[in-house]
């Protein structure tokens, strides 16, 4: 493997990593728009973005397991210790949140018995867990907390991308695109 093959995730990385952010930013949006709806639109928005957690659940799980298979670029050494700690707190949050928010909301409506619809193709039944809706509204109350935290981290992220690429110029953000000139 080249240096500068080395200093740059690998394809499948990102394209899950993209794949990802994309729906992430989209099932946020989704379900913005079921808040905002009438009940009969709020069914249609949360279906989608049902769906959309549930595949959202299957890419994070792949992409880990990709992880764990394929060498990551290191962060260069010129980094100040903190900002690694920083970055590598934040991938870890990503992925419990990635894991976590669609298993929650699959438990969430377990608890009001219903299962996942994935648009059509198949549905992922309830959890054997029995009828709560208390229990089902606890659990998308902290399921709504963690999707704002996520959406925070989301943000950070992009800062401290766009930091290190253009304020730092050491090309960071082009460790997860495939063209331009990462600094090692």
């Amino acid at each position: 493997m080249t240096a500068a093959a080395r200093s740059r995730y690998s394809t499948g990385a990102m394209i899950f990593h993209w794949l990802i952010a994309i729906a992430v930013i989209t099932n946020w949006r989704l379900v913005e728009a079921a808040e905002h709806a009438s009940k009969v639109d709020q069914a249609y928005w949360m279906g989608h973005h049902r769906a959309l957690g549930i595949t959202i659940l299957v890419l994070t799980l792949a992409r880990l397991a990709w992880r764990l298979t394929h060498p990551v670029p290191p962060i260069s050494t010129t980094v100040p210790q903190w900002q690694r700690v920083l970055a590598r707190t934040t991938h870890i949050l990503f992925y419990v949140l990635l894991i976590g928010l669609p298993l929650g909301g699959w438990l969430a409506g377990s608890y009001l018995n219903f299962g996942v619809n994935v648009w059509g193709v198949f549905t992922v039944p309830a959890l054997p867990v029995g009828n709560s809706p208390e229990m089902g509204k606890t659990i998308i109350g902290f399921h709504k907390t963690g999707g704002e935290i996520l959406i925070y981290l989301v943000g950070l992220h992009l800062l401290g991308a766009l930091k290190h690429t253009f304020w730092d110029k050491d090309g960071t953000l082009f460790k997860m695109l495939p063209f331009g000139t990462v600094k090692s």
